[in-house]
């Protein structure tokens, strides 16, 4: 009798345990809704597998909220999931208000009682985790890791789960482009067991941008990036952003912060040591844990915005950077085989390295596991540390809303202008508070929680002089600057404390349809699009169809065949008067793939038959425009009377890694006609032009003699080109071919040099 009462007892007391288990269903697993498991070699999902996994766990799971947050730029569904303990997600609301009032310190009331609502808030508050995958395609572990991630997340009953669920709350972004899932998954299902399998598809696996979508996070010209800014980090603030990336497979197997130098000046320093500390930790533990080949302060930096959204919103991003295999098809490396990046010899150990990896196969199951390694390890920490987050979150936020000291810069002075909206805009979707003046420029406060943002977009950047011990310069990871008065063709003014605006009543208002630039006739361009994929032809169409302009597109098939179009007839109208060839290498112009790497449908590149049918094509009046590197092409194939001073000059003599240069432009000619005498060119990788004495070349744009070029970013040898020219104009018998040796709709950022652009395609 006794022995049944305590078994009764027992039951009663298991009965009424609280989980946050018990309104759950069978969880699934991700093998028995994808049907294999998530790293298998030479396995993939589709975009409508990952959609159907995640809204499976939704049902079954009372610890996860699936939603769509809008459509791609192919219409096909950008989701989130959010994950955390049920009691937190049905207190969200709750929750979002504290991270709102954290994050503006202004919200808290008078300065006397700010310190102690803050500390109240954070005794109540979560810390928000957003970790993103897949926004570059071919790097496949990261989306298929996220349905690791949600899996466990959604099913475990181990203490450290738990403690993450009660902790934090984790927004899991699949993936970052899901046009891309497909686009890698259809071409490497087609071409597993050729030998073409595990290569790259030939086109962009995003619509318009392709890889470069992890650029455009100041910029937000991409309906994705405007999605996961206004949906997900606007709304919530994250303290952490976990940034799910492959790097290539000869390296290290993997990457965590802190970043190597650079760091760009207004990222806080309290950010700096949130992601120094927590990559640090993650490093330590994964080595703990027996993984090998993990580096630090190397490789990445974190110099540009365009990477890093959250640096400036008061949020540290940890990007992590494993090592890749071939798409989802693995390779055997030897140690000898293994190469070094930036601050760093995998074949060595070292502060920066270690333990060495010492080659054999490497798996798509290897890469999910060092991912999921390290997520878990981030989220572990973020619920440990829970109260640290929340404090270091509020105090970057006191920091910045503070009254400026005599002296500080107390703001920005915008002026009216043609652009000046589209600048506006930028900043108002990064959370920037603008105020207009009795005096009609617009005013941008440093006392306000995104400071930090407006400042790094609107002052001059000077990169640092970093150079190896052999003196040559030390690469940036991407370019060396995102001044927007100046790409843009903005005047701005800083002003210092003490200042005292004439304000006039109300705000600057919400975003708006910025004013069109007048729109060029484009009825009869045509864009020339490589089998190799091109960023810049991606951009370009973005550009042309954001702005609703018809454009043909061109390939090297067709360009090759001399369609009929190119050689008018009596009584025959041309389709096409102007083609563009975007930035892309003259060599890769010329031959496009190798014959190994591709199968024969993508190879070739224009060939001798397609630069005979461009000439022929120019010299019957038709306009060839050559954007930057391209126009290497044209000076090379078309044997033209100029050539690329800058050609071959190793980088101790010349160097400008997008950067913006000052340019002179001689307005009587049509394609400058209305533009101001001095302008900006966006130099990267850049040819610039001496013309010999011929009549038959025009130059349009030169870097003035008399000044140094450089307006922002890192030039070195600027001396070199001191007068010489960057935009020309030559005559081919009855047509013109026009070179840019710049990028004049760089990453749709450039309005300045718009106007060059359009008149190019459009003036006769």
């Amino acid at each position: 009798m006794q022995t049944r009462i305590v078994t009764l007892l027992l039951f009663v007391l298991v009965s009424f345990v609280p989980t946050s288990s018990t309104a759950q269903t069978k969880i699934p697993k991700p093998e028995e809704v994808l049907g294999f498991t998530p790293g298998d070699d030479r396995k993939l999902a589709s975009w409508s597998q990952v959609i159907d996994y995640f809204e499976q766990l939704d049902r079954a799971s009372d610890r996860v909220i699936f939603q769509t947050l809008g459509q791609t730029s192919m219409n096909q569904p950008f989701v989130m999931a959010t994950i955390s303990a049920p009691a937190n997600l049905a207190r969200l609301d709750e929750l979002r208000k504290i991270q709102d009032q954290l994050a503006d310190p202004r919200t808290l009331g008078p300065l006397a009682t700010r310190d102690r609502k803050a500390a109240e808030l954070i005794r109540q508050g979560k810390t928000i985790v957003l970790i993103t995958c897949g926004i570059h395609s071919t790097e496949v572990g990261s989306y298929l890791s996220s349905t690791l991630i949600a899996h466990r997340l959604a099913s475990s009953t181990d203490a450290d789960v738990q403690k993450i669920l009660d902790n934090t709350i984790v927004l899991l972004v699949p993936s970052l482009n899901p046009d891309g899932v497909d686009i890698v998954k259809n071409w490497y299902e087609k071409t597993l067991g050729t030998p073409f399998e595990g290569t790259d598809p030939p086109e962009l696996y995003h619509k318009y941008t392709g890889h470069d979508n992890n650029r455009d996070w100041y910029a937000f010209t991409q309906v994705e990036t405007q999605l996961t800014v206004d949906k997900i980090h606007n709304v919530w603030h994250p303290q952490i952003v976990h940034d799910i990336h492959q790097q290539g497979a000869f390296g290290s197997r993997l990457f965590l912060p802190p970043y190597m130098p650079p760091v760009e000046p207004n990222v806080p320093k309290p950010i700096v040591q949130a992601y120094t500390e927590l990559g640090s930790w993650m490093a330590s533990e994964m080595r703990a844990k027996g993984f090998q080949g993990i580096t630090t302060n190397s490789t990445y930096d974190a110099w540009t915005p365009a990477r890093a959204y959250s640096h400036y919103h008061a949020g540290a991003r940890m990007l992590s950077e494993t090592a890749s295999a071939r798409i989802a098809s693995p390779v055997t490396l030897k140690f000898d085989q293994l190469r070094s990046r930036e601050g760093y010899d995998p074949q060595k150990e070292s502060p920066k390295f270690g333990p060495v990896w010492r080659g054999g196969e490497w798996h798509l199951s290897d890469i999910t596991k060092y991912m999921t390694t390290a997520a878990f390890l981030l989220v572990d920490h973020a619920a440990q540390n829970r109260e640290l987050w929340l404090r270091r979150f509020y105090a970057v936020g006191k920091e910045a809303v503070r009254p400026r000291r005599p002296g500080e810069l107390y703001g920005f002075l915008i002026e009216p202008s043609a652009n000046t909206e589209a600048l506006l805009n930028i900043l108002r979707r990064g959370g920037v508070e603008v105020e207009p003046t009795k005096q009609g420029t617009l005013l941008v406060r440093m006392d306000q929680p995104y400071a930090a943002f407006a400042k790094t977009l609107l002052e001059v950047q000077r990169y640092p002089n970093l150079r190896d011990a052999a003196g040559h310069p030390i690469a940036p990871y991407d370019v060396t600057a995102h001044t927007l008065p100046l790409l843009m063709g903005v005047t701005v003014h800083p002003v210092k404390a003490p200042f005292r605006p004439s304000r006039t009543a109300g705000t600057a208002g919400e975003i708006v349809k910025t004013a069109e630039l007048p729109a060029p006739q484009t009825d009869l361009s045509a864009i020339y699009r490589s089998s190799v994929p091109s960023h810049d032809e991606g951009w370009t169409r973005w550009i042309l169809d954001s702005r609703n302009l018809r454009y043909g597109v061109l390939t090297d098939k067709e360009l090759r065949a001399g369609v009929t179009i190119f050689k008018p007839s009596p009584g025959v109208t041309w389709k096409y008067y102007t083609i563009l060839f975007p930035d892309q290498p003259a060599r890769t112009l010329l031959e496009g793939y190798r014959a190994d790497a591709m199968p024969p449908e993508y190879t070739g590149g224009l060939g001798p038959e397609g630069v005979r049918h461009l000439r022929d094509f120019v010299e019957t009046g038709g306009t060839l425009v050559f954007l930057n590197r391209a126009s290497n092409f044209a000076i090379e194939q078309f044997k033209l009377p100029l050539r690329n001073v800058v050609a071959g000059l190793p980088r101790t003599d010349f160097y400008v890694p997008g950067s913006i240069l000052r340019i002179e432009l001689d307005t009587s000619h049509p394609i400058a006609s209305g533009m101001p005498k001095e302008t900006i060119a966006w130099a990267e990788d850049s040819p610039v032009f001496e013309v010999t004495n011929d009549p038959n070349v025009r130059v349009i744009a030169s870097y003035p003699a008399d000044k140094h070029p450089l307006l922002s970013g890192w030039l070195f040898g600027g001396d070199l080109i001191k007068g010489k020219a960057a935009l020309v104009e030559v005559k081919m018998g009855k047509g013109r071919i026009i070179l840019f040796g710049f990028r004049p709709q760089y990453r749709a950022q450039s309005l300045a040099t718009y106007p060059l652009f359009f008149n190019a395609l459009s003036s006769k």
